[in-house]
Formats: structure tokens, C-alpha cells, sequence
């Protein structure tokens, strides 16, 4: 499975794990103009069905044509899922602490930790469709659990007015671009990373590369949050950049197993992280609109990541992993020039009503 199925839209709301009230707010601006189907039940549903069905469907044909439908259909159910049962999560978790909807976002690396599971499981007593319907099995258990789930109630309308913010269009350019060049990246180690550690390992190091990015991944989006409230988020950000760069890189340098496994490792435990750090930063520039452009901007990457690299898998995967390294490693570069003089403290007057209302909104010291 790939990555790519991940949904950008989603993952705008984990910046309320990392800013708190700056992001609900910043979260609650961009859902206001969100579509009603993201609070539908009835969406909710339907969608757990048709993600069951497809994995189910997959063993039933040969037909390649076909195999592209249902992954497609797959992809936007999975994307509708997340994004109902994020904005669920987040709105009912609000005046909870931050960490446990950091730990419930961890249920995407329990996901791939699961899928990778059932591969490792099955490869040895059973063809190519056991997999496919045991996924189908877990998924249809899992709906159960999720069936009565209350997505988010429609928000009640805000009073607007007040000065603007202030100018924060330099930083919020620099993260822009370093959360573009990131969704690059992430996505081509995403989609060819298991395979390029199969392709010079032993036969289950691939799938145990995969359970390994999904168990490092599940505790990474409740860490990089507390982290996120003691250090920099500038400095956060560049230090999970450097840290996925290099897992990115390791299986093209060498064959070397615990290389594998370590790369698996590094990339499980930053690749929400990033998100989690370039939202909330975002939601803390109070740049209009900033969740909303930072994840078309992440998703745009996704879509030029495959065919940027697409000519270089003539000759096996190493090349391509390199160009992912070296594209996230130039996404740290920009968030280097994100840490210059980043406001870490700002402070907005909102006239919302006769008397001035002064917010603060407070970055952690520099680290």
C-alpha cells in the first residue's frame, strides 16, 4: 500500500495537536468553507462500506483497468474517512489535552503496522488474494468500531472584524515551499521504499520495513506535539526534515539490513510529525488561509513527486530514493531560512467588541 493514501485534507487538521487554541481557530476558519459532506454520518458510512468492498474486490479480477478503479475508489474513501473522523476527533477532543489527539492520529501508523502484519503473516501459507481478504476482514471489523462515530456538528457562524494580522508572508513563504518539497519527497519514499529494502534484502525484510514505519509512527505525532510546546517549531521542523533525509537515503547507500530497518525507523517516526510541525507553524503565523494552502501545496508535491522520478526506475529504486533524499533535504533548507527571525511571539488586536481585545499567540523560545 502507499502512502499517497494519506489524506493532505486530514492532515490539515493536525495542526490543533500542536497550536491549541491558535489552531482550533485557525482549523475552525478553514472548516467553515469546508463542504457539509465531511459531517455527514451518512458519508461516514458509505465510505466504510466501499473500503471494505474494494480490498475484497481486488483478488476477483485480473484486469489491470479494473485493479486502477478500486484503488482509486479506495484512495477517496479511505481520504473521506480520515478527514470525517479527524474533524470528529478534533472537535470533540478540543478541551482535552493536546497529546491524546496526537496518540488518535497515531492510528494511521497502526494502520500500516497492521497491513504490513497480515503480508508478513500470510506470504508464506497463502497466495497473493489471502492478503487481500484478510485486509478486507480487518477493515470490515474495524468499520464496526467506527460505525457510530459523531462527526463534527456544523459550526455556528464568527464574528469577523478588527485589525488584520500582522505580515508574516516571508516565513509563511519559506514554509510553504519547505512543505511542498516535502510532499515530494514523502511521497516517492512512500510509494518505493518497501520495495527498493525488498529488492536487496531478504524476502521479509520488505514487509518488516513496512510494520516497522507504521510501530514508529504511531507514538511520532504525540511526540513532535509535547516537543513542540518546550523547543522551536522552526527548529523542529528542520531537525525532522535532516532526520527523514537521511532514513530516505540510507537504502540507496547500502543493502545493509539494519539499514533498512533503521530507514524504515526514521521515516515511521517524522513523516506526521512534519505535518503536524508545519501546520501548527502555519496556524501560528495567522497567515489567511494557511492550513488550507500549505495542504495544496503538500498535495501538488504528491502529484509531481511520481513523475519527477518515473524515468530513473529503469534502473531500480536507489536513484529515485536519492532524488526524494535530496528534494526533503532542500525542504530542511527552507525551513532553515523559516527559523531567520521567526516571530516565535505575536500578538493580534481583535476588535470583536467595544472593548479592544488583545490575543496573544506564543511560539516555545528558540532551541
Amino acid at each position: 500500500m502507499s502512502l499517497g493514501r494519506v489524506d493532505d485534507g486530514t492532515r490539515a487538521a493536525a495542526d490543533v495537536v500542536e497550536e491549541g487554541g491558535t489552531g482550533d481557530r485557525a482549523v475552525g476558519d478553514t472548516d467553515r468553507t469546508g463542504p457539509a459532506l465531511i459531517r455527514s454520518r451518512t458519508v461516514l458510512r458509505g465510505s466504510l462500506l466501499l473500503l471494505t468492498a474494494t480490498p475484497a474486490a481486488m483478488p476477483l479480477t485480473h484486469s489491470t483497468a479494473v485493479w486502477g478503479v478500486l484503488r482509486l475508489l479506495a484512495g477517496v474513501t479511505s481520504a473521506l474517512v480520515f478527514v470525517v473522523a479527524a474533524g470528529s476527533l478534533l472537535h470533540h477532543l478540543r478541551e482535552h489535552p493536546p497529546h491524546l489527539s496526537g496518540w488518535a492520529f497515531g492510528g494511521v501508523g497502526a494502520g500500516i503496522a497492521l497491513s504490513g502484519l497480515l503480508v508478513l503473516a500470510l506470504r508464506s501459507v497463502a497466495d497473493w488474494r489471502a492478503p487481500w481478504w484478510a485486509s478486507a476482514a480487518l477493515a470490515a471489523l474495524l468499520a464496526c468500531g467506527a460505525w457510530n462515530l459523531r462527526p463534527e456538528g456544523a459550526p455556528t457562524a464568527a464574528r469577523r472584524g478588527g485589525s488584520p494580522g500582522p505580515r508574516t508572508h516571508r516565513w509563511f513563504g519559506a514554509l510553504f515551499v519547505s512543505y511542498t518539497l516535502e510532499g515530494v519527497g514523502y511521497i516517492v519514499a512512500g510509494t518505493f521504499l518497501v520495495a527498493a529494502v525488498g529488492q536487496g534484502s531478504p524476502g521479509w525484510v520488505g514487509s518488516g520495513a513496512w510494520v516497522l514505519v507504521g510501530l514508529a509512527a504511531v507514538p511520532s505525532s504525540a511526540l513532535w506535539a509535547r516537543l513542540g510546546h518546550r523547543f522551536s517549531r522552526p527548529g523542529l521542523l528542520l531537525s525532522a526534515l535532516l532526520i527523514q533525509s537521511a532514513g530516505i537515503a540510507l537504502p540507496a547507500l547500502t543493502d545493509a539490513t539494519a539499514a533498512a530497518l533503521v530507514s524504515a525507523i526514521l521515516f515511521g517516526a517524522t513523516f506526521l510529525g512534519v505535518s503536524t510541525l508545519a501546520l501548527a507553524t502555519g496556524a501560528h503565523l495567522r497567515f489567511p488561509r494557511s492550513v488550507a494552502l500549505l495542504t495544496a501545496g503538500y498535495s501538488v508535491g504528491q502529484i509531481l513527486g511520481p513523475l519527477l522520478v518515473t524515468p530513473l526506475l529503469h534502473h531500480g529504486y536507489h536513484q529515485a530514493l536519492l532524488l526524494a533524499a535530496l528534494v526533503v533535504l532542500a525542504a530542511a533548507g527552507a525551513a532553515a531560512v523559516l527559523r531567520i527571525e521567526f516571530p516565535h511571539h505575536m500578538v493580534v488586536v481583535r476588535h470583536t467588541d467595544p472593548l479592544h481585545q488583545r490575543e496573544s499567540t506564543e511560539d516555545a523560545r528558540p532551541a
